[in-house]
């Protein structure tokens, strides 16, 4: 017998007093559902969410939930207001003897419960959120954007524990990698409908793709019968006027239709032109280290960044990658060693708190209030890139309407904010990007096209981002801040950094647990007792060896492997670049450490 719906939407109509959000709308959340919801920014999403949540009433419509089922909703700013902590909050309508829920999921989410509510910051007061929901364990969850403001080792516990889970849950999120992990069923908000599939996120491009290509399809065929009974109405009507009144009607029905089709909004119209560029050395750090009373942010520290990089910074919250950052854009002072800017750069900066927008400021001053942008005596101008554009003109390049241009930013949905953040990051001329968390809020297409223009960008970009998928796609060079003031430098993104710790990690074991392959460059002759003529240096130095020529032939193979693909240098040329030259470095260490080892093994022979 079939089990009744968790949650159920019947003929649901919302408005808000404008043009339609949701009209005849029909959905059902099923027991176990694991469901991706998706769609524009503004498109609904969390306003659906809510409907479900029983927290927005329909203007029509019924929002139906068997008895004894239960719903828990995290919002995106949860309201905690009668609450002294953060713990409180999370622990608020549990009983006693389930308050190990809260520590354990605060312990996974990384919140103190003893924080005050007054001094919480946005993050921490969702992650407190998140605890309150994952305690309190509902029947069915209602999740938008769980993962803002968590770093990857949070986000990883977050996805252990729904992908365990008995309860059915429904997910809004920009992280494509954490929805392709966790979902089997996707809803799609587009222009006012909803549509299920029945596979999750991993398969949602291409089912858009074929439905925008289907309705283009539909679209073209209509247009053409509409011309086609057109010209027949202006040719042949006055011959046979009454017999065809049926059919004059039909073309103005034919014309009905085709008005009432709501056309599909396009794709951000974003731009990004690095300016002059700098010099080929951009950065140059050369043992920079930072210590706070005792805690230790960074030990002494190398890295060189050069013209066209990619650098992408990663690592739990709190372990310093901002402070790490600010150093080496020369905003903070390191405790030793230098910093030294190369020539010439222009820095572009997206902030993860969004503090460069002024809540009560409008769409249109956030734009023309700044002396650097505004054309001089033009209030309703803005310079983008050195020419001058009408406000409300590069307004809609990023998908707002006119009526947005004088609402306060408070108003906006958080992908609408990061939207109007880039508007103002890409406005100006820039040869040095620094993103904090980008992707926050974005959807699915801005996304994108963001990953798009930072592969041309002619400049150099430094990233913080907690997102694996765009990691992946976007970084060529990862530094990993692992705590203890320890950072590692990886080539490659998010997957290409695992890959290597695990080869590290191989390479690092003791040879007995390594079995044959770990020895297999090791002679039998190479033995303590044959060592008289190496000192103990040199012996710790040929022990040493084979795990560090196993590790770059390793890293070769991957690099080798990654070069293969023929589309590279086309699809991504700056990631060939360093491919490349990271394989070049990797051969001649190689080389280097092959050549020590069978001279410090000859020497242990003699």
């Amino acid at each position: 017998m079939a089990q009744a719906p968790l949650l159920q939407l019947t003929d649901i109509a919302l408005t808000f007093g404008g043009a339609p959000i949701f009209d005849g709308l029909d959905l059902a959340v099923q027991p176990f559902d694991r469901v991706a919801l998706v769609g524009r920014n503004g498109s609904g999403k969390s306003t659906l969410m809510k409907v479900m949540a029983g927290l927005v009433e329909p203007d029509r419509g019924q929002v139906i939930l068997p008895p004894g089922q239960t719903v828990g909703y995290m919002e995106q700013d949860p309201d905690l207001t009668g609450f002294a902590t953060l713990g409180d909050f999370a622990a608020a309508g549990l009983p006693e003897g389930e308050l190990y829920k809260v520590e354990r999921a605060g312990a996974g989410l990384k919140f103190d419960p003893d924080r005050p509510v007054s001094t919480a910051s946005g993050g921490e007061r969702r992650r407190a959120a998140l605890a309150r929901l994952m305690a309190e364990a509902p029947d069915l969850m209602l999740l938008d954007e769980p993962t803002n403001h968590l770093d990857i080792e949070a986000i990883g516990w977050l996805e252990a524990e729904l992908a365990q889970t008995r309860a059915g849950f429904v997910l809004i999120s920009h992280d494509r990698a954490f929805l392709r992990a966790l979902t089997r069923a996707t809803l799609w908000i587009d222009r006012g409908r909803v549509r299920r599939l029945d596979r999750g996120f991993e398969h949602f491009e291409a089912w858009r793709d074929r439905t925008w290509e289907e309705e283009d399809e539909a679209r073209h065929k209509l247009d053409r019968k509409i011309k086609a009974e057109a010209r027949w109405a202006v040719e042949g009507i006055s011959a046979r006027r009454k017999r065809n009144q049926g059919r004059v009607r039909a073309l103005e029905g034919l014309r009905a239709e085709r008005m009432a089709q709501i056309k599909r909004q396009g794709t951000a119209a974003l731009s990004l032109d690095a300016a002059a560029p700098s010099g080929k050395k951009v950065i140059e750090a050369k043992e920079i280290s930072k210590t706070y009373g005792e805690k230790v942010i960074l030990h002494p520290f190398s890295l060189t960044v050069s013209r066209g990089d990619r650098v992408a910074f990663v690592g739990p919250n709190g372990v310093g990658k901002t402070t790490v950052l600010k150093m080496l854009l020369g905003e903070i002072a390191p405790d030793t060693g230098t910093v030294t800017l190369g020539m010439g750069l222009r820095v572009a900066v997206f902030d993860q708190a969004r503090a460069q927008l002024d809540p009560e400021a409008t769409l249109w001053e956030s734009l023309t209030g700044e002396a650097a942008m505004r054309v001089s005596g033009r209030a309703d101008q803005v310079m983008v890139r050195g020419q001058p554009r009408h406000v409300i003109a590069y307004l809609k390049d990023f998908l707002f309407d006119e009526t947005q241009a004088r609402s306060p930013v408070r108003a906006l949905s958080g992908g609408e904010k990061a939207r109007l953040l880039l508007a103002r990051l890409m406005a100006q001329d820039s040869n040095l990007l620094v993103l904090d968390e980008p992707t926050n809020d974005l959807d699915v297409e801005t996304l994108d096209l963001l990953q798009d223009l930072l592969g041309e960008y002619d400049g150099t970009v430094l990233l913080v981002s907690h997102d694996r998928d765009f990691l992946d796609r976007v970084a060529a060079t990862t530094v990993a801040m692992e705590g203890d003031g320890r950072a590692v430098v990886y080539a490659g993104g998010w997957s290409d950094m695992q890959a290597q710790r695990a080869l590290m990690r191989d390479a690092e074991k003791p040879k007995e647990s390594r079995g044959v392959q770990g020895d297999a460059k090791v002679s039998p002759a190479r033995g303590k007792d044959r060592r008289t003529g190496l000192s103990f240096t040199e012996k710790h130095r040929l022990d040493a060896l084979p795990g560090e020529i196993a590790r770059l032939e390793a890293e070769i193979g991957k690099l080798s492997e990654l070069l293969s693909d023929p589309d590279l240098f086309a699809r991504e040329p700056v990631k060939f670049r360093k491919a490349t030259e990271a394989m070049t470095q990797r051969q001649e260490k190689l080389s280097a450490a092959e050549e020590e080892w069978l001279s410090l093994e000859e020497k242990a022979g003699g």
